[in-house]
Parts: C-alpha cells; structure tokens; sequence
C-alpha cells in the first residue's frame, strides 16, 4: 500500500472515531488561546516544509472544516485529525522525524552527565523526579526552540509551584505495578533515568500509538532502550493525550490494574485531570496560560500534583 493510500485510510478511522466511541473531552475550558497556539505551529510547520501556495490552501480546507465550529472542544481528537491530513498535504509520515532524533541525542548527553551525578545528592528519586520535569520541555507542538541544558540546571533548586513528591516517593515503595504514561521524544530519555533511579519492581511504560507530533511512539522507545527496563505499552491512539475511550484494550488493562501511575506532560494532563483519580501523579511544567491558570501556577512552573 502507498504512503498517500496509508494516510488516507488513516484519515478515514480518524473521522469514523468519534461515531463507535466518545471521545474524553479535557477537563480545561474552551479557550481562544488554543486555537492561535494551534494555527501557529501548523504555520510553522508550513514554513518549515516550504509548502507552495496550492498546498497551503489544501491545507487550510482541511483546516477550517476541522475547526470550523471555533473551538478546541474534543481538542486531542482534533490535533490528530490535523496532522494526519498536514502529512498527506506534505507527503511525510513524521513531521519531526528529525527534532525527535535530535532531542533524543541531547538527551542522552545530559544523562550520560546525571546518571553518574545523581549518587551524591540526599535522594537521588527527588531529583530524577525533577529531571523528568525538565524533559518535558522538549515540546515542537508548543516551542519552536527551547533551552533543555538550561531547564535542567533551573528545575534542580527551582520550588515546585505544586510539589507532592513526598507522597509520590511513598506511593513508589508501597505499589505492586507502576505505569509510566510518556509524553515526548527527548523527554523520554529523562523518563528513563527516572525509572532507572526509582528502582520499581514492575513498570510498564506506556507510548503513543502512532506518530502525531513529537510525541513519543515505540519505536523511540525502543532506540532509548526503555524496554530494558519497563515493558513497552502501545496505547493504541496517535493523539497527543490519553484518550481512554480510544485508547487500546491492552493499555486499558494495564491502566486499571497498576495501583500508581505517572503521567508525563501537559497532554496527558489535560486528557486525564478530571478523573480525580488518586492513582495518578502528573510530572509537567506549565507551559501554556491556559494550563498554568487552571492550576492557578505562573506559566512556566515545575508541577509535581496527585489527582483525587
């Protein structure tokens, strides 16, 4: 089958989703923000794919039927329909097949660095905690650029705007079955220290089911050599969330039956927040406005909160 007949079938169970299953809605309000901070990246992304004039209109069809109502109601549903359809415009499977190779590679300096590191602070899980904050930084969907070094050495002294890593550090000794839920490519080579340094008897690391954005797929992974350490779990849907009435049977199950999980990133943020389900941590930075003022935290925090 060619690449144009694989998006195009891929396109199709885009839009037949939201009929067999419904779609988890963010728990985050409708906001205009969103819709901008969307437009820009696809602008973006344009610039970045030289796109010619009658690709950018093909585009923006797609773009304004996608988001035709004014809204990011159903925002994740959204995002995937729209890359599906910019990387058939393009004629690219991985939009940033590249930044995500790159990130990887800087992240495997900094943890060549840390790794050794790491021993001679008091509690080296407090700091591979924050060292997987800082990894959240490396987000092409938000940032165009960013400084990973430099996150790194602020989120280590940096105060928590939301800290409940005591209580998480607790929950990691008193669990049977950790699920580590990952966010981004880069960011999961961080993940990976953190799981190292935790030392959990049982993690299952959970990845995007296909490429859409920079998030991270089995495949990078696979190159970090997180499945030596956890056992990989496709959550079966290429959003950037977690998308529980879309996700796979198989990440279902490993979802409700791990007694703790730690949710990596705004994505899953946003796409789980509302359960109030004490099971979960969130490891994430605050991003965004929008994200920052439903936590009632400055844009930029380091957060480390518990559902429930």
């Amino acid at each position: 089958m060619s690449f144009t007949e694989n998006m195009k079938n891929e396109i199709e169970k885009t839009k037949g989703t939201e009929n067999s299953k419904s779609i988890y809605v963010s728990p985050l309000p409708t906001d205009e923000r969103c819709l901008s901070c969307l437009r820009n990246s696809y602008e973006r992304l344009m610039s970045k794919f030289e796109f010619s004039e009658e690709q950018r209109q093909r585009f923006q069809i797609q773009y304004n039927r996608i988001t035709e109502d004014g809204t990011i109601k159903i925002g994740h549903k959204k995002q995937r329909e729209l890359s599906a359809e910019f990387r058939l415009v393009a004629g690219v499977d991985d939009l940033y097949a590249e930044e995500k190779a790159m990130s990887n590679r800087v992240a495997q300096g900094l943890y060549n660095i840390w790794k050794p590191r790491l021993e001679s602070f008091t509690s080296p899980e407090l700091i591979s905690l924050r060292l997987a904050i800082a990894g959240n930084i490396m987000d092409y969907g938000i940032h165009q650029e960013f400084d990973l070094e430099k996150t790194v050495n602020s989120v280590i002294t940096a105060q928590l705007a939301i800290d409940d890593s005591a209580k998480l550090l607790e929950a990691v000794k008193c669990s049977e079955k950790l699920l580590v839920i990952g966010d981004n490519a880069g960011e999961i080579v961080f993940d990976k220290l953190m799981i190292e340094t935790l030392k959990h008897k049982s993690v299952y690391y959970a990845v995007r089911g296909g490429v859409v954005l920079n998030d991270v797929t089995e495949k990078d992974a696979y190159e970090v050599g997180i499945n030596r350490i956890a056992t990989v779990v496709s959550n079966g849907y290429n959003a950037p969330a977690t998308v529980l009435s879309a996700c796979s049977q198989e990440f279902l199950d490993h979802f409700y039956s791990a007694d703790l999980i730690i949710a990596k990133g705004q994505g899953n943020f946003e796409s789980l927040y509302s359960l109030g389900d004490s099971r979960i941590y969130h490891l994430l930075m605050a991003k965004c406005h929008v994200v920052a003022e439903h936590l009632d935290v400055p844009k930029g925090s380091y957060i480390i909160v518990r559902q429930g």
